[in-house]
């Protein structure tokens, strides 16, 4: 009995033909059968293929990326304790400082660097922090190490030659504490929080440091538990969008209650408005008051717009999704308007005008 051929139109593959080579004449053509298993083979790439080698531009883009540009703007608070003091717009005072803003930027980066590399094995079972250039590979870790060693090395060197003493040893003291933090500090209870806060408040003296201007105990008070205020509202939106996995992305987590979280920004919140409070009503002892010389009460003014500012921002805190600071900050159109109001009253109140 002789086997019937299938069609060749038909496009049923023959699965119980034996795999090897056959007769050019048994064979049907490729040229006619677009969807041959043979062809579908050479044109389609596996489900499942090995992960490229990054390429140089990639990694160039993940060091980058991995910098945190969004970042950068907490470093703007070097301009603080000048502005604060009314001496911020002389020409020494504007290249000191953009000199001040780039040394402590490349720190940050340097860390940032050297943070992600230890962290990559953490950071790929977390959600956002998986899709970050170290974790995902496009920066390989030892680059990412390297170049980390590199520009912080860079940076002090620089300050210690063209900065006033005191700048290379509070970058140094930054650079230090940060890796400390890196490598045991970020898991010892409440420590963290300090070292974190501890950093907002050395990129508010650095500015100070650099022009030679004393800082003031109020504008101290109020950067610190402002920048309190914000890690903790970090830390809580991390616990709660990470219940029940947060062991596995950031072990302390586990060991914090959302309520103490909780607690903590709203008390460090309430310490900066205080403080803020304090230094609107009574005055820095150096100038007469706003009241006396200026149209209005600026400096009393802008209690209103910080509180505003505060109290925008507790929204997010309290939701659990102030994860992320400098995308709230730059995200939320409202809280915008509010900073640049508090930002044109507090310029206000300092030119006396």
């Amino acid at each position: 009995m002789t086997e019937t051929a299938p069609h060749p139109n038909s496009g049923r593959p023959n699965s119980g033909r034996p795999d090897g080579p056959r007769p050019d004449s048994a064979r049907p053509d490729d040229s006619a059968h677009p969807n041959t298993p043979a062809l579908l083979g050479q044109r389609t790439p596996p489900r499942n293929p090995a992960p490229p080698h990054p390429r140089p531009h990639s990694v160039l883009h993940g060091l980058l990326k991995t910098a945190r540009p969004k970042q950068w703007v907490k470093n703007l608070l070097v301009v603080a304790a000048p502005a604060a003091a009314g001496q911020l717009f002389t020409r020494h005072a504007l290249s000191q400082l953009a000199l001040v803003f780039a040394l402590f930027t490349a720190c940050a980066a340097a860390v940032y660097l050297i943070n992600d590399a230890r962290d990559a094995d953490a950071d790929r079972a977390h959600p956002t922090k998986r899709h970050r250039p170290v974790a995902a590979g496009q920066v390989p870790v030892p680059v990412a190490y390297g170049v980390g060693g590199v520009l912080a090395a860079l940076a002090l060197a620089l300050a210690g030659w063209l900065t006033p003493p005191l700048v290379p040893v509070l970058l140094t003291a930054y650079v230090g504490m940060q890796l400390a933090y890196c490598v045991s500090l970020k898991h010892v209870l409440v420590v963290d929080l300090v070292v974190v806060t501890t950093g907002f408040l050395m990129r508010a003296m650095v500015g100070g440091l650099a022009l030679g201007i004393p800082l003031s105990r109020w504008f101290l008070i109020t950067t610190g538990f402002g920048a309190l205020f914000m890690v903790a509202a970090k830390r809580y939106s991390e616990a709660v969008q990470m219940e029940g996995t947060a062991g596995a992305t950031r072990a302390l987590l586990t060991e914090y209650t959302t309520g103490y979280l909780r607690f903590v920004w709203q008390l460090a919140a309430g310490v900066a408005v205080l403080g803020y409070c304090l230094w609107a009503l009574e005055g820095d002892g150096t100038h007469a008051a706003p009241s006396a010389t200026g149209l209005l009460p600026w400096r009393q003014l802008s209690v209103v717009a910080f509180i505003l500012a505060v109290l925008r921002y507790a929204v997010f805190a309290d939701r659990g999704t102030a994860g992320e600071p400098e995308e709230v900050v730059l995200g939320d159109r409202a809280l915008a308007v509010i900073g640049m109001v508090w930002l044109g009253m507090y310029g206000l109140a300092v030119a006396h005008w």
